[in-house]
């Protein structure tokens, strides 16, 4: 009867079992996702791999302690952290000790932990292990607050979910996993150049895929070998996805009269040496190669050595190929960087990330490291600061104190009086009766004292830091630099072309070409060779077809392979390769400005600047209308975008007017409309960074603004014109070098009768220049029929204007043949 009741008390439910499966499967899913076969984006972990490091840090198995059993890690993860099996956190621990599966071993093992031929490892009774250096920086700062904790599989322990990681670990070791219905394989990548991109995302946020493609290489593999072909690489860090093909590092050597051998010293990514000779073998054996006579393998402590001896007269390179073709001595590696990303609610989803995804959430985390190390040390030094603020009053008050604490019955009743008398905290009371007797000596009165001063210090730098995300990526990027200094170390991966990669430059043959770029924006290029065979008939640049009243205002002889840059009046540099600059004929007028450059509606271009070489030691001077000047190194230019690049930042109603290329030593000159000047050297300008606004150049007066710049060249003089059609030309000498910033010298006297200076240039006594007025008039005049005379003179007529008109510009007649190199302005 009992058993009857219990039946009808019972409850069956239900259940339909294909969603019951589905369901238990989207669990099991989840759960491989989650907690065993990704990486976290963060640290760069699996679960296991996080667990065996944080449970050796524990252990305290760190890299200046002795080795000790692995079985011992092994049993502290399975008991508090990994409930697994065995084999799972030795073949993991195994993995990170191994120097070709990590580009950098997060383990230092002591014994035999298996070989590039795939031997296995000894058994982990055997074998010893410690924390490497390297992961000490995994772990820095961990007891410090910068990560979260939760509780372990029985709510015993408590372990990280994720570590604070302070190098980028999932980009420098990469990592392979199978989930269910996903995989990840995310290769390898060098520790300088991954550190160098982190600080250039820092430092230029807007910076593309294509810009850190010139500074993380590649990945970088830990048994070296050769990547061929870029494609791969800009795919995968462009999508997350791409197929890198790499390549054996071989040597073809004499072996003796009409012998060759094939020597290979480094192998593809996670091939297994063995296995490879096994394979060439086999081919021999099949005849699928036939003019291999032997093959053997000389590896040593000193380094791999696989000798594959040729027969007599056989083609190593065709043998070679066919190597490739048939064997792993050229593999690929399928990139598939997937990683954990955790979502703004706190859950965890697998997402494919891009090269400058991965560091962007990486940063994120530091970030957050910093911030959470920072309210930790600021805690501390708070509580300790209380504390010392507690004595230095105790001992202020010694006397009443003393009598307190001895009139008192004992400690508890101490600390009331104490709290009740001299209105101290709980903590400062119980520090008070804790204090010895010799802390009240003079010299230990005076370190409490130093104590307290050296205390707010650091609390006030760490209120800064809370207070300024800047200075929290400043310390990002200085302890980023510091692991970069200390663990370091060259590329070991080479990349190199595919064959069938073809770079339109190798199409492109290197030649002398001329550049033109006329006053109205037409540009062209022209082989040097055909105006080499035209001076013979001494006509200069006459037979120029240009658009009526057009003229060449720039010339120069550079190679098709170089850059040229163009810098407007908005700010912006754009760059051309000389060969992207259409070739056109002698008559021809040439292609619009605008066609090639992505310019706005108002915008121009001012200066154009050749460079055959980005040096460390050439310059850009750049000046604008208000008085502005920038000094930048060429070296902030070399990344310039197809939609062009800011050169400086403008202010308001401000516009870049002039660029001059130089060595760093040549003197400057401004000139102002209302007839100002200024001389200085460009040392007085200190080299700035490309986007920064500059400093001042010359002081202007409130209706003034500067009309053009020049840099000092040998036998020029300083021509300047007025809107009314006046001018004259200055020697150099009468501008003695000032100092930067000033208001200048007068060079001319402006008068209503010659109006305000439009135009300036430096020129030569041969040199021709064009006048430009306001009604399209342009007269060509002969610089050297311009009069010569002193800085405050008024100049004489060079175009008479008609009423309504007057000149807006004076251009340099850049010449075909121009003997004088010392008159060359784009001489440094």
């Amino acid at each position: 009867m009992a058993d009857n009741n219990e039946l009808k008390e019972q409850r069956i439910i239900p259940v339909n079992i294909e969603s019951e499966m589905k369901k238990s499967f989207i669990d099991y899913a989840m759960s491989v996702i989650i907690d065993r076969a990704l990486p976290d984006v963060r640290d760069g972990l699996k679960p296991v791999h996080r667990r065996i490091l944080y449970a050796m840090y524990g252990l305290g198995f760190t890299p200046d302690k002795s080795y000790r059993k692995c079985a011992t890690t092994v049993g502290e993860v399975l008991g508090k952290y990994h409930p697994h099996g065995d084999a799972a956190v030795y073949d993991s621990m195994v993995r990170m000790a191994q120097d070709f599966s990590l580009r950098y071993t997060l383990i230092d093992g002591h014994g035999n932990f298996g070989s590039i031929d795939g031997d296995p490892p000894a058994a982990m009774r055997y074998t010893e292990s410690r924390l490497s250096k390297i992961s000490m920086e995994m772990l820095r700062d961990i007891n410090k607050d910068t990560v979260d904790f939760k509780p372990n599989f029985d709510d015993h322990e408590v372990e990280p979910t994720v570590l604070p990681s302070r190098f980028p670990n999932l980009l420098v070791n990469g990592s392979s996993g199978i989930a269910v219905g996903m995989a990840t394989n995310i290769p390898p990548h060098n520790l300088v150049e991954i550190i160098d991109g982190i600080n250039k995302v820092i430092d230029d946020p807007d910076v593309t895929i294509d810009e850190l493609s010139k500074i993380i290489k590649g990945p970088d593999f830990p048994t070296g070998a050769i990547i061929v072909g870029r494609k791969g690489i800009r795919d995968a860090f462009k999508t997350g996805r791409g197929r890198i093909v790499i390549r054996a590092v071989t040597d073809i050597e004499e072996a003796g009269p009409n012998r060759q051998r094939i020597v290979v010293t480094e192998l593809p990514y996670q091939v297994n040496k063995s296995r490879l000779i096994e394979r060439i073998a086999d081919l021999v054996k099949d005849k699928k190669i036939d003019s291999i006579s032997d093959l053997r393998d000389e590896s040593d402590r000193n380094g791999m050595r696989i000798v594959i001896e040729l027969k007599r007269d056989a083609n190593a390179n065709v043998v070679l190929n066919q190597l490739y073709k048939n064997t792993q001595l050229q593999d690929s590696f399928s990139v598939n960087m997937l990683a954990l990303v955790q979502t703004q609610d706190n859950k965890f989803e697998p997402r494919v990330l891009n090269i400058r995804q991965a560091i962007d959430h990486y940063i994120e985390h530091q970030k957050d490291v910093i911030v959470r190390r920072t309210k930790f040390d600021l805690n501390k030094a708070e509580a300790r600061a209380h504390i010392l603020e507690g004595l230095r009053k105790a001992i202020d008050n010694l006397d009443e104190v003393i009598n307190t604490i001895r009139s008192s019955r004992n400690e508890a009743i101490a600390k009331e009086r104490l709290i009740e008398k001299f209105a101290f905290t709980e903590k400062q009371a119980q520090a008070i009766v804790d204090m010895r007797l010799g802390r009240l000596t003079a010299l230990e009165r005076e370190k409490i004292e130093n104590e307290y001063k050296e205390i707010m210090e650091k609390i006030k730098y760490f209120k800064d830091v809370l207070a300024n995300e800047f200075m929290v990526l400043n310390i990002i990027k200085d302890e980023l630099n510091e692991i970069k200094n200390k663990y370091g170390d060259e590329r070991r991966t080479k990349i190199i072309e595919d064959e069938g990669d073809i770079d339109i430059e190798d199409l492109i043959e290197e030649e002398e070409s001329v550049i033109t770029l006329t006053h109205f924006g037409y540009i062209k290029r022209i082989p040097a060779d055909t105006y080499k065979s035209q001076r013979r008939g001494g006509k200069g640049i006459t037979g120029l077809s240009t658009r009526e009243e057009d003229f060449v205002e720039n010339l120069f002889v550079t190679s098709t392979h170089n850059f040229i840059l163009f810098f407007t009046n908005k700010g912006k540099v754009y760059r051309l390769k000389a060969y992207e600059i259409p070739e056109s004929g002698r008559q021809a007028r040439g292609t619009a400005i605008v066609n090639l450059l992505e310019l706005d509606q108002d915008e121009r271009v001012q200066t154009v600047i050749p460079v055959a070489e980005y040096k460390e030691d050439l310059y850009l001077v750049l000046a604008t209308k208000n008085g502005i000047v920038k000094k930048s190194r060429l070296m902030e230019y070399i990344n310039i975008r197809k939609g062009g690049l800011a050169a400086v930042t403008l202010r308001e109603s401000d516009e870049l007017i002039d660029v001059r290329l130089t060595d760093g030593k040549k003197d400057i000159i401004l000139v102002t409309k209302n007839g100002m000047a200024i001389r200085f050297n460009e040392a007085d300008a200190r080299p700035l960074g490309r986007v920064s606004q500059g400093v001042r150049g010359i002081k202007l007066s409130e209706d003034d603004e500067v009309i053009g710049m020049g840099a000092f060249i040998e036998n020029t003089t300083l021509l300047v014109v007025t809107e009314n059609g006046f001018g004259k030309r200055t020697k150099l000498s009468e501008y003695k070098v000032q100092n930067r910033g000033g208001k200048g010298i007068l060079t001319y006297r402006v008068t209503e009768k010659t109006g305000k200076l439009v135009g300036t240039k430096l020129v030569c006594e041969d040199d021709d220049v064009m006048l430009i007025s306001s009604d399209g008039t342009i007269i060509r005049i002969k610089a050297k029929d311009i009069s010569l005379l002193g800085r405050a003179t008024q100049g004489v007529t060079l175009m008479r204007m008609d009423p309504g008109t007057h000149l807006v510009g004076v251009a340099r007649i850049e010449k075909e043949d121009n003997g004088d190199e010392e008159c060359d302005e784009e001489e440094t």
